[in-house]
């Protein structure tokens, strides 16, 4: 029995690897889902079955093991049909809390189990144990910070820089101390609370402009904690899956540094929002140039080229089939209609781009920010749908908190409209100029509600 489940795990764990190829790609991107779920009830399924082979498990156990997975499968079921893809990152980074704090409690409880440890257990064990703590508190502060229970804005107070690096001499104490005396359960509750508590003051010092980054990071610490846990244990799939989870984060946390240009290492000292937010003062209503639905529908019925930048805004007012209708009117009336998509456009890399395959936008649309900024000059109309920070002109000149953040060009269309429901700030924390430039017209109003009147607007104008 033992030998067949070994090969179950292998090729579940090949699975995985497909799964996580399909996903590259949005027309796949389901299937590999699909396939990788499949694979890990499969793997399961083979583990409830070799349980069952030994016949050594308790009734008290099965009992335990049913709640667990009771508990788990409703919860699974329940964010996957009632979260919105709103509130993804949120849930991403409670799904790494959920994975690094398992994998620490799997390595604790291997630790306080058996009798005498060696190395082989102990220095995995241990560096498990740090790294699944640290993912597990961190990603409670940054789903907070995203969620709005915890300020947003990076949290400095006294001792704020003192303070990590006790934890940090804390956290090396406890790892060398477990290591030297794996039986001692002092050296077990310094390591576990050093590496929670560092964990938290990591990510509060944090401005949520860089919450998607960090997310990305935790992910890549939870998987890493996952394959420790797969060498505390013995088990393959383990090893592999967790192998695989730290791989993608840490690609996606490259990315995403890379997309706002900004190093990680500069971020976890510090993000977006520490700086002195120079900037245009946006914020006063005598300098913004607002627009009615009537003004916007004019432009965009009589334009050649419309660019639509969505952001943020578009998604949590779950507007993006009011957008591909819109669209869709324009395209029938002869107007060529393309997406502008920033890398972290909706938070997290992707996000904007599952949203529009939701209303089934044509893919060859979306360009991403590379292709759409050569564009924005072609454009005559620029329809901004809740981006603020991606925008941001403010990020091309130096002394502002998103200095040396790639941008999208919107500026530099013809004429542009933004939809944004008031004059708030975005995550960085600071005004956004492209609101006072001349060429800029607010249309201030929900985004779904905006983009149904715009549509109904456009339909009495005989092109």
């Amino acid at each position: 029995m033992g030998t067949a489940v070994q090969y179950i795990y292998l090729a579940a764990a090949a699975s995985f690897v497909i799964g996580l190829h399909l996903m590259n790609n949005p027309a796949t991107a389901r299937r590999g889902n699909l396939l990788s779920g499949g694979a890990m009830a499969v793997a399961v399924a083979a583990t409830v079955a070799l349980l069952i082979s030994w016949g050594t498990v308790s009734t008290t156990a099965w009992l335990v093991i049913a709640a667990g997975a009771a508990t788990g499968s409703t919860a699974g079921v329940y964010a996957a049909r009632r979260v919105h893809l709103t509130a993804m990152p949120q849930l991403v980074s409670l799904f790494n809390a959920v994975g690094g704090g398992a994998a620490a409690l799997i390595a604790i409880a291997h630790l306080l189990s058996e009798t005498d440890p060696g190395a082989r257990f102990t220095v995995p064990g241990a560096l498990d144990i740090l790294i699944g703590a640290v993912a597990f508190s961190g990603s409670l502060v940054a789903a907070g910070k995203l969620q709005g229970w915890v300020p947003a804005h990076p949290i400095v107070y006294r001792g704020a820089r003192l303070l990590p690096v006790v934890l940090a001499a804390g956290v090396l104490a406890g790892v060398l101390w477990l290591v030297a005396a794996p039986e001692s359960l002092g050296a077990l509750l310094l390591l576990t609370a050093a590496a929670l508590g560092f964990g938290v003051v990591m990510v509060l010092p944090i401005g949520g402009a860089d919450m998607p980054v960090v997310i990305s990071l935790l992910n890549a610490a939870a998987g890493l904690a996952v394959s420790l846990a797969g060498f505390v244990l013995d088990e393959l799939v383990l090893v592999i899956a967790g192998a695989l989870v730290g791989a993608a984060g840490s690609i996606l946390t490259k990315l995403m540094a890379e997309a706002m240009n900004r190093s990680v290492l500069h971020i976890m000292l510090g993000g977006f929002g520490t700086g002195d937010g120079g900037g245009a003062a946006a914020g006063s209503e005598a300098q913004v140039r607002s627009v009615t639905v009537e003004d916007v529908a004019i432009q965009l019925a009589y334009a050649d080229r419309v660019v639509i930048v969505p952001g943020y805004g578009l998604a949590a007012a779950q507007a993006q089939h009011q957008a591909a209708a819109l669209a869709a009117l324009l395209e029938e009336r002869g107007v060529t209609v393309t997406y502008a998509i920033h890398p972290v456009a909706g938070r997290m890399p992707g996000h904007m781009n599952v949203l529009l395959a939701e209303a089934n936008v044509p893919y060859p649309q979306l360009r991403d920010l590379e292709q759409a900024n050569p564009e924005f000059p072609q454009a005559d109309v620029a329809l901004v749908v809740g981006a603020n920070d991606v925008t941001n002109p403010a990020a091309r000149r130096p002394g502002t908190a998103i200095s040396g953040m790639p941008i999208l060009d919107v500026d530099r269309a013809r004429s542009i409209v933004v939809i944004k429901r008031s004059m708030g700030h975005g995550y960085a924390g600071i005004d956004n100029e492209l609101y006072t430039d001349p060429r800029t017209g607010m249309l201030f109003a929900d985004a779904k509600q905006a983009l149904t009147d715009l549509a109904a607007a456009v339909r009495t104008f005989v092109r």
